[in-house]
């Protein structure tokens, strides 16, 4: 008889993997079992929660009670107070209740409240690697109504009325594609998955597979049977250890469950699905790059068309879409897609995936309604800039995207809305700047990633942002002259009209957007030789403002060159020769005292 009462659904993404769920984990199974409640209390590890700034988190159910920040010091104080005397530990919530009688429940944190749940409507809920627990939340009875109910043309025709466009960063319809390779005449077809997320600051894809690998399998038997494929391929990054693991654990038992292979659910359909590992070549989240790279050659976009639709992986018919859009497909199969295209606007329906990151007090996985403006994401749900700096601009898209200001934070997320402001959706990530933020830097560091991880096959991309990028650093080390700019713009012109792919296309994007929007700190950086930020060490003094200096010798003992005297009661003094301008003294004062 199953005498469990209580179920600890502890997060078990990457994130608090990093923050330590594992030591928590352990020492909380040590104390249950010590006290004599393993039996009674389950343990379960699920994936992305998605508040990733404060995992360890976990949710005791059915109360509902929100753990955050978990140690393993606080496991004997947890167990004695909660699970055995029925107090729940209050220094653990998310905020203080209101009064003693209240616990904060998810739903109440503004995190959670003002987000909408599709795509990661398991997220935390369900054991990943259990096929169980997904199918008792609805799973695969959308693959099931495809393949025992309806045609290909059916199946396509739902996609089409539900306006999903690709998730991956182009927008482009899925249906549409989908129907491009069912007309596409061949034996042989593909399905394949684009797990290969290398935009810095992204973690969509890998936490929507981590928590829920069996929603992308489902959409891509969908995918299969709507294109009369026989095969599929995901595509991961080898950095992805935990989601390739779970995904390889979810394809097992889909195949154990006759949901892959020969004659599923007796329908006399076939379908398998494979693991491609890729090295981590960010051109290869290209399409044709990444069929290239499962062919075994080198992963280097060609041109189209012809396109993959008609001549993909093997020179054979094939559709790409990412994890997020495969993950909206069982969803839209089951409950229509007049119910999927009941959310969002005009022309981007449904929701939309963000890795919020950067200078933001709340880290994590948002999913929201098309048409929610970014101000609602970076303050309501994000919290706000931390450490009551002002909000400077909010970076989309990667290193393809380009970066939205102040003025534009009521843009609502809409793919046609965001290009207009000079950026793009891109796959998701959302990299927020606080007024600390060089911009001149910052499209530095994003033009640097795009000019190292260009495949170099087109003399645009190859030479031109190695050209860029050489000027931005010119202009960060205080040796720029005027006529840069007008060089910069140009070159950013000539490389989107000529590139080869979408990756060399848009990789100017972040030049782009920081020149239209903060041409002033080039022109400090040119024409005064000053960086307004303080970020770019060559024009910074290095020096202690007298009048600012409050003799607290903070930065005295933060020195790790030594290069600071200071005495009680006294202003300190950098001492230039030793100063080895790490920028410490800097970060560490809190009166702006350090020019």
């Amino acid at each position: 008889m199953n005498k469990v009462r209580t179920q600890l659904m502890l997060c078990g993404g990457t994130g608090c993997h990093a923050s330590g769920t594992g030591k928590f984990q352990e020492a909380l199974e040590q104390e249950l079992q010590r006290k004599g409640l393993a039996e009674e209390i389950k343990i379960i590890e699920t994936g992305c929660n998605g508040f990733c700034a404060v995992g360890p988190v976990m949710l005791v159910q059915p109360e509902g009670i929100y753990y955050q920040k978990l140690k393993a010091k606080d496991v004997p104080h947890l167990v004695e107070e909660h699970f055995l005397k029925g107090r729940p530990v209050k220094k653990l919530f998310y905020k203080e209740p209101a009064s003693k009688e209240t616990i904060p429940t998810m739903e109440e944190i503004p995190f959670f409240a003002n987000q909408m749940f599709r795509v990661m409507r398991n997220k935390g809920a369900i054991d990943p690697e259990v096929i169980d627990e997904y199918i008792a939340r609805d799973g695969y009875f959308g693959a099931a109504k495809a393949l025992q109910e309806m045609t290909p043309e059916q199946i396509i025709g739902e996609v089409k009325t539900s306006g999903l466009r690709g998730r991956g960063g182009a927008g482009f319809p899925a249906g549409l594609k989908w129907d491009f390779a069912r007309q596409s005449p061949s034996e042989i077809k593909y399905v394949l998955c684009n797990a290969d997320e290398g935009d810095p600051g992204a973690f969509m894809d890998r936490s929507i597979l981590e928590a829920d690998p069996h929603a992308v399998l489902e959409g891509m038997i969908i995918a299969a049977k709507a294109i009369d494929a026989r095969q599929g391929v995901i595509y991961a990054r080898t950095e992805y250890p935990l989601a390739i693991r779970r995904l390889g654990i979810a394809i097992e038992q889909a195949r154990e469950y006759g949901l892959l292979g020969e004659d599923i659910l007796g329908t006399g359909f076939n379908f398998d699905i494979d693991i491609y590992q890729g090295a981590g070549a960010f051109v290869c989240g290209e399409e044709t790059a990444l069929m290239r790279s499962i062919e075994g050659k080198r992963g280097m976009p060609r041109p189209r068309p012809p396109f993959p639709a008609h001549q993909g992986l093997w020179e054979k018919p094939t559709i790409l879409n990412n994890v997020e859009t495969l993950a909206n497909i069982g969803q839209i199969i089951l409950n229509g897609g007049d119910w999927y295209a009941s959310i969002g606007t005009e022309s981007s329906k449904g929701t939309k995936v963000f890795a919020l990151s950067g200078d933001v007090n709340n880290i994590g996985l948002v999913e929201v309604p098309m048409g929610t403006t970014l101000r609602k994401i970076v303050y309501d749900i994000g919290g706000g800039v931390p450490g009551k700096k002002k909000f400077k601009a909010v970076q989309l898209g990667g290193p393809s995207g380009g970066c939205v200001p102040d003025q534009h934070l009521d843009t609502p997320v809409d793919y046609e809305a965001i290009a207009k402001v000079g950026a793009i959706m891109g796959s998701g990530g959302a990299i927020v700047m606080d007024e600390n933020t060089c911009m001149v830097d910052m499209a530095r560091f994003f033009m640097d990633f795009v000019q190292d991880e260009s495949c170099g096959k087109c003399t645009p991309c190859r030479e031109g942002t190695r050209r860029q990028l050489q000027l931005l650093e010119k202009i960060c080390a205080g040796q720029g002259e005027p006529e840069d700019l007008a060089i910069l713009e140009e070159l950013s012109d000539t490389i989107k009209e000529t590139a080869l792919c979408g990756l060399g296309q848009t990789g100017p994007n972040p030049v782009l957007s920081t020149l239209r929007y903060f041409r002033d700190e080039y022109e400090a950086h040119i024409h005064e030789k000053r960086c307004p930020a303080k970020r770019c060490v060559a024009l910074l003094k290095f020096e202690v403002e007298p009048d600012a200096c409050t003799k607290c010798g903070l930065c005295f003992r933060s020195c790790p060159a030594d290069a600071i005297t200071w005495k009680k009661k006294e202003v300190a003094w950098i001492d230039k020769e030793k100063c080895i301008e790490c920028m410490t003294c800097f970060e560490k004062c809190r009166f702006d005292a350090i020019f």
